[in-house]
């Protein structure tokens, strides 16, 4: 893969749409936030119906539910996750001349658990509670880390293909594992009845916020200076 060079024509485009992104981001999520923390009740009676649903086909069909837990567990869990964002950075700092994006890479994931542990302090939401759960989880319910971290790694992951030029095909490749991995860790979360649904949208709009921040960041002309050191 190709390594842009710090004055490439393309590093103000991808500034400024990373900054409108995350400027998208951060007002989808502060209303989000607000409706949760004042419990606004459309929220509220919406989330306890699909829930309610979701847990009577959980108990309802127990091989979906194991298949479920193996995935949330040990392939989407934030630690696997973590793990591959690590991965990465070791190679970004093995091409040696990418060492700062490596550093970046690890500041925002580390950010992320911050944020994230920060936001459940601050709500302190509880989580949906069953007379006979299928599974359990800790910590307070928003947002949801797992669908925040598999959001944010899955993004910065997919957004480093494309800044090191990789080819059309390993991006559309892993275009698809990120998608259905994102998707596919909030319904988990949900299905398995220790999330509520608006906590797995919360935790899809905060890592989405996250990773473009990460991305502006990384872009602007701060950035620029501190990777040609």
């Amino acid at each position: 893969m190709r390594h842009p060079s710090v004055d490439s024509p393309r590093r103000p485009k991808e500034y400024r749409a990373a900054a409108v992104t995350a400027s998208l981001l951060a007002l989808c999520s502060a209303l989000l936030l607000a409706l949760v923390a004042t419990r606004w009740h459309p929220l509220i009676t919406l989330d306890g119906d699909v829930s309610r649903a979701t847990h009577r086909w959980a108990v309802g069909d127990r091989g979906a539910t194991r298949v479920f837990r193996i995935l949330t567990d040990w392939v989407w869990d934030p630690l696997t996750m973590r793990l591959l964002c690590a991965a990465a950075a070791l190679w970004l700092v093995w091409r040696r001349a990418a060492w700062w994006t490596a550093v970046w890479l690890a500041v925002t994931c580390a950010v992320t658990t911050v944020v994230q542990q920060s936001l459940k302090a601050a709500v302190h939401r509880p989580r949906p509670v069953w007379p006979d759960p299928v599974d359990s989880a800790h910590y307070a319910a928003f947002p949801s880390g797992h669908a925040m971290t598999a959001t944010v790694v899955c993004g910065l992951l997919l957004w480093l293909l494309h800044h090191f030029g990789a080819g059309r095909a390993l991006r559309r490749t892993a275009l698809a594992v990120a998608v259905v991995s994102v998707v596919g860790v909030g319904l988990t979360r949900v299905w398995l009845g220790v999330h509520w649904p608006s906590d797995v949208v919360g935790g899809w709009l905060f890592g989405g916020l996250v990773v473009a921040v990460a991305v502006a960041a990384h872009e602007s002309p701060w950035g620029a200076r501190a990777r040609s050191h």
